[in-house]
């Protein structure tokens, strides 16, 4: 059984006073199950508690199943019952046997993750032909991960974990982990754990990882802006240039500029201010951009999409989904295009 410093009789951890050994300890091992993005800094705040609540709600519920396949594991195999809902003993034998069980792949952390995020950007902005301008690849990596295959330690932050993002998108159970992007380029998986070969692979390696954005992204372009069908067209882009054909750049192949001067182009676009609760999504849109818990949903001096001349910034939100918080993604992605300049 793995030696856990917080595996005390009685113990019970939650929200105190100051720093906890015991807590950085346990949020360290949440970060390795996947089920905390951070901060490892031993206070017991919101984010602990939702890691907690997850867990328990997987350990009760979670046979292992995805959208895009099966776990190695199912989670609730773990379950030795007596689960209270809280941060107690019963929950770290749990915890005990998924650290213990090989079957269970554990996300990696680095030895020096400044050097391997360098050396990831560096290896990234290499990378021939990638098929997506590679200004717009570089703000996506920037608007999914900052730019970051691992997390930094900062004073009083321990993490050195891959980078995790989470998302809880079940209305019915708000607790529940519904998908983990990993990465520089934040893939997303639907089933939890990853298997081994997923870690190996593109958890692991940045330039696989970020190659299943660019095979994302190029996938929405394709897809996802004129369809090829009605849920797969991207309203914004058909409100403001209809179904003329896709444009991959408004230099043609050839010209030094084709899909690389793409700064410039954002920086000829007329800038716009977008106020949430105000400003339409498009005109005609049923919606307004809106403060969301992934965004704030005002905007300052935003390239006007319409005017970019490339159908790229459609497929960025298309990235993103649909809903709401794509078109805040769409102009925090802009933004982000626009600073490289």
């Amino acid at each position: 059984m793995a030696n856990l410093s917080y595996a005390v009789p009685g113990l019970v951890l939650g929200p105190g006073s100051g720093f906890s050994q015991e807590v950085q300890d346990f949020q360290r091992d949440l970060r390795s199950l996947g089920y905390i993005a951070g901060p490892i800094d031993g206070q017991f705040g919101n984010g602990t508690a939702l890691a907690v609540a997850a867990l328990i709600y997987d350990l009760q519920n979670y046979d292992g199943s995805g959208t895009d396949g099966d776990a190695p594991v199912a989670i609730k195999k773990y379950n030795q019952g007596s689960l209270t809902g809280q941060a107690d003993q019963a929950l770290v034998t749990c915890i005990a046997a998924m650290l213990d069980d090989d079957s269970y792949p554990k996300l990696p952390a680095s030895g020096d993750p400044a050097g391997d995020n360098l050396r990831a950007l560096t290896a990234i902005q290499a990378m021939p032909n990638p098929g997506v301008p590679l200004p717009y690849l570089l703000a996506i990596v920037n608007q999914e991960s900052a730019m970051r295959h691992y997390q930094v330690p900062t004073r009083g932050n321990i993490d050195n974990f891959v980078t995790i993002g989470l998302d809880r998108n079940d209305p019915n159970n708000p607790a529940r982990i519904t998908s983990r992007g990993h990465g520089i380029g934040q893939y997303t998986l639907f089933h939890h754990p990853p298997t081994a070969d997923e870690v190996q692979s593109f958890i692991l390696d940045p330039v696989k990882n970020v190659s299943k954005t660019i095979s994302e992204m190029t996938d929405k372009f394709a897809n996802y802006v004129l369809g090829p069908t009605a849920s797969q067209v991207a309203d914004d882009r058909v409100a403001e240039y209809g179904h003329a054909a896709l444009n991959p750049c408004k230099y043609p192949q050839g010209d030094s500029r084709f899909q690389a001067d793409c700064v410039n182009c954002l920086k000829s676009a007329p800038p716009v201010t977008i106020t949430s609760g105000t400003t339409l999504w498009y005109e005609g849109a049923s919606g307004t951009y809106a403060r969301t818990q992934y965004h704030v949903g005002s905007y300052s001096n935003v390239p006007q999409r319409s005017k970019i001349g490339c159908d790229w910034p459609y497929a960025a939100r298309r990235f993103n989904g649909s809903g709401v918080n794509s078109f805040d993604y769409q102009a925090e992605f802009l933004l982000k295009v626009l600073a490289q300049g």
